[in-house]
């Protein structure tokens, strides 16, 4: 994991339109997250693969089961970033024919890298214009915890269906209800507290399409693009534990919105994250173990075939 607590606070298209009150478009938010992943590449996998349900699964192990293991499947994985979910693919089975695509170069490096004699075809594209996949040629796609962030969101869920064969299936890792988690939702409004005494209107406005964020928009949402589709969602409860400056750094990094607070604020910020992450609050600082809980929901879309 990079080292993030002496960088310069994250300025953007995005944040900059925030800042004077004005809505940010699509391209502004294509601008932001290019910045945030070029600054930070691979900071989404610290994260989400040091987090573990009660069976010892991180969020990557737990959408790739959906994938069996026994087939010469075609699966696409939109918004690859770093490459971790290809890979666990990879090493569970050989025959499937991998796809990775994202729009970040500096993180499809980092999959190049990761996947390298794999023969898994990495493609630089957006998610809304799919062209380098032909119609009908995609056994599974899958998007692990970046469809929260894609707006317009409806143009990708077309461009799911077409990529698509007739019996093909789509699922997605998304944020689960922040009341699941114990303790998320204060983790999350003290970061944005912190960030709002810079950008007052972040949370107000935050980025992606908010109905991905709640379980019952979402499912009306992927309904209209798949109407003769069975959807489902679930959700459960992924932890890690460590030494409390530690997993408050690494779960500060999760949030986008923590990186656009500049070093001594952002300094403040872990302080009083740690002090609200400690298992032991009686712990001198050098003992002190840590615990942060987030929830994660499963979306899964399935051909209704009769």
């Amino acid at each position: 994991m990079k080292d993030i607590t002496n960088q310069k606070g994250l300025n953007s298209i995005w944040t900059d339109s925030l800042a004077r009150n004005l809505h940010p478009d699509g391209n502004a938010l294509v601008n932001h997250l290019r910045t945030v992943h070029q600054e930070h590449t691979g900071f989404t996998e610290a994260c989400a693969s040091s987090c573990r349900d009660e069976a010892g699964r991180n969020s990557y192990e737990w959408l790739a089961e959906l994938v069996p293991d026994n087939e010469s499947f075609r699966v696409l994985d939109l918004a690859c970033g770093s490459g971790p979910l290809l890979k666990i693919l990879f090493d569970r089975n050989r025959n499937l024919n991998l796809k990775g695509i994202d729009m970040c170069p500096e993180e499809l490096a980092l999959a190049k890298t990761r996947l390298i004699n794999t023969g898994v075809n990495l493609i630089e594209s957006k998610a809304q214009n799919l062209t380098a996949i032909n119609d009908n040629s995609i056994d599974i796609v899958l998007c692990h915890w970046a469809l929260t962030l894609m707006d317009p969101i409806t143009p990708v869920l077309d461009e799911i269906r077409r990529v698509l064969t007739s019996e093909g299936r789509f699922a997605a890792l998304v944020d689960g209800p922040m009341n699941v988690a114990p303790g998320y939702k204060e983790v999350h409004d003290l970061i944005y507290s912190y960030v709002q005494e810079v950008i007052p209107s972040y949370g107000e406005i935050d980025l992606g399409d908010p109905r991905i964020r709640g379980s019952e928009s979402l499912s009306n949402l992927v309904n209209k693009s798949f109407p003769e589709a069975n959807v489902t969602i679930e959700t459960k409860v992924v932890s890690m534990e460590g030494p409390v400056t530690q997993v408050a750094e690494i779960a500060a990094g999760f949030f986008y919105a923590a990186f656009v607070l500049k070093p001594e604020k952002r300094k403040l910020m872990i302080t009083s994250l740690s002090n609200l992450l400690a298992i032991s609050k009686e712990s001198t600082d050098a003992e002190r173990q840590g615990r942060f809980s987030m929830p994660i929901s499963r979306l899964l879309v399935v051909p209704d075939i009769k």
